[in-house]
């Protein structure tokens, strides 16, 4: 147990504090804008490149994964849209053929994960991250790079609109440094 501990400590999600415990890790600011300035890289690259040489298969999958995506937010399911709002990106990423590229993004992204589900269930903000996501869709149907990368990063940069606002009003969800 005390590896799986040491892992998460070394990935800042936890505090291990001697002699007092360890308790799950406040948010960094610091740490989640530069997560998602490396996610951002990352996925705008993918999604130019997907753009020009995705398949007709693995826009089916895409379309599936998007009407999956509808059905849980009919059924106000957030969790089950959380989950499917990843594997989207997940595949997004893996239609690159990089294999270490899903990877590298996850663990870039495991700070603005955690803070991430804090602003789902924000009053329109789930049917809005749907409508970003119709549009990298319809870009990458259209295979038109540069509008994918532009719907791509419309979408991508909503977190921080939310986020930032968060940690104004929640202070002690976030650490001071």
């Amino acid at each position: 147990m005390s590896e799986a501990v040491a892992r998460l400590a070394s990935e800042g999600l936890v505090d291990v504090i001697p002699q007092a415990g360890t308790f799950v890790a406040r948010f960094s600011m610091a740490e989640i804008r530069e997560a998602a300035f490396l996610r951002e890289a990352l996925e705008l690259a993918a999604v130019e490149l997907v753009a020009t040489t995705i398949t007709d298969d693995q826009l089916v999958l895409l379309r599936r994964n998007l009407r999956l995506q509808e059905v849980l937010l009919a059924d106000s399911d957030f969790a089950g849209f959380y989950l499917t709002d990843a594997q989207m990106h997940e595949l997004i990423l893996s239609f690159t053929g990089f294999r270490r590229l899903a990877a590298l993004a996850d663990t870039s992204w495991v700070h603005v994960n955690r803070a991430r589900q804090l602003i789902l269930p924000t009053p329109g903000r789930v049917e809005a991250t749907l409508a970003e996501h119709h549009a990298i869709l319809a870009a990458v149907e259209a295979r038109d790079p540069v509008v994918a990368r532009a719907a791509t990063q419309t979408h991508l940069r909503q977190l921080m609109t939310f986020l930032e606002p968060l940690a104004q009003t929640h202070p002690e969800f976030f650490s001071v440094g």
